[in-house]
């Protein structure tokens, strides 16, 4: 009778330690996971936009559709 009084102790031990059994700390842990996932998109979302800006390309524009047209 002691073995398995033993074995439930140790099986509670791991369970209380296990992911999938302690739903407290695995919410927890999956909250924060996930605000620091957002928290790392948006970061890279704002370096990705300040390095990578849309290059001023010299588009082709006729004269006479200018600011100030030039007309032959």
């Amino acid at each position: 009778m002691d073995r398995q009084a033993e074995y439930h102790e140790e099986l509670q031990k791991v369970q209380d330690k296990d992911f999938a059994h302690n739903w407290v700390s695995s919410s927890g842990f999956l909250f924060y996971l996930q605000v620091a996932c957002i928290v790392a998109f948006i970061f890279g979302s704002c370096y990705m936009l300040s390095t990578k800006r849309f290059a001023k390309t010299e588009v082709p524009v006729q004269e006479s559709s200018q600011y100030t047209p030039k007309y032959k």
